[in-house]
């Protein structure tokens, strides 16, 4: 029997309270007018939740969408990242976040990543870049900083009124457990954004961060930029049974599961395809479960911080 579709409206609550909408547009590679076009059809469609990142070198296209498009800032969930060549200065690279955006405020700020990059061996003036050492190496600087003095830096920042909520990405359980343990904390993070999928289901960190009061936020949901998993045949047998396409399903699957999803895509018949989703049956929902215990986990993120030891 076919599936019924609807655009996804769902909100989840941030522990500050506020409303962040379960399915947003992710921009990470879209570049420069991509970012523009995906970013204003994506409001045009109905989507209400943008996520952005200094790094992606898109801020710019991303604001002049949101200021094009008609929809009023207030009904726009915006959410961007701090780099690592400034934990040293949050609300510096915060400031200059809202410049490129061209808005006074952003919804939630995060940490993008828990290492820093050492701004000493930054080329040419670019701190939006990844630094690197003689021997190639990326500039991680364990010795003298850590993720734990940025947060307590990070923390301050809703009080000016230049974010609403901050929070965290890439970060594991045992980092959050340091950083929640922290003598410096006073504030729980409101989310942490991170890599899953169905190869990649994170139940242990997604059920951590929901016993602490943190939105677990899905980047990559596909699979990665060409969406391998719309061709694996469980999913495809889904679709088939279910009249729908490969993509709904693992969309749905994600909602389904209670936690942010970010698709990214610069398709627009693809942007307005992620937001439309239906309900599982337990049978299906399971079948998708079991892919990363038939097939094992595999993780498509994985830059090299060494000395520094991401995702332990």
């Amino acid at each position: 029997m076919p599936a019924t579709l609807h655009d996804s409206t769902k909100i989840l609550s941030l522990n500050t309270g506020a409303q962040i909408p379960q399915i947003g547009l992710g921009t990470w590679q879209s570049k420069e007018n991509d970012a523009y076009k995906a970013v204003l059809t994506a409001l045009k469609d109905g989507y209400r939740h943008i996520d952005t990142a200094a790094i992606y070198r898109n801020e710019d296209q991303v604001g002049q969408a949101i200021k094009d498009s008609g929809v009023p800032r207030e009904e726009i969930f915006v959410t961007t990242k701090l780099w690592c060549t400034q934990h040293h200065e949050p609300e510096v690279a915060l400031d200059q976040s809202l410049k490129r955006l061209g808005l006074d405020y952003v919804d939630l700020y995060l940490m993008h990543w828990p290492a820093r990059l050492d701004p000493a061996y930054i080329k040419n003036e670019d701190i939006l870049s990844v630094p690197t050492k003689k021997d190639g190496s990326r500039a991680v600087d364990i010795t003298n900083w850590n993720f734990i003095k940025t947060w307590e830096l990070m923390q301050e920042l809703p009080k000016t009124g230049k974010t609403k909520a901050v929070g965290v990405s890439n970060f594991s359980i045992n980092n959050l457990k340091d950083l929640l343990a922290s003598q410096g904390n006073k504030l729980t993070p409101a989310a942490n954004q991170v890599e899953i999928h169905p190869l990649l289901p994170q139940d242990e960190l997604i059920n951590f961060c929901k016993s602490k009061g943190i939105v677990v936020e899905a980047y990559s949901p596909l699979g990665s930029t060409d969406a391998p998993l719309l061709k694996e045949p469980i999913i495809l047998e889904i679709a088939k049974k279910n009249n729908v396409q490969p993509g709904h399903v693992v969309i749905s699957w994600h909602v389904q599961r209670g936690y942010v999803v970010l698709p990214k895509s610069v398709n627009p018949d693809r942007i307005k395809t992620n937001r439309k989703i239906f309900t599982l049956s337990t049978e299906d929902f399971e079948a998708i479960n079991n892919i990363s215990k038939e097939k094992g986990e595999k993780r498509v993120v994985h830059p090299n911080w060494s000395p520094f030891e991401v995702f332990k």
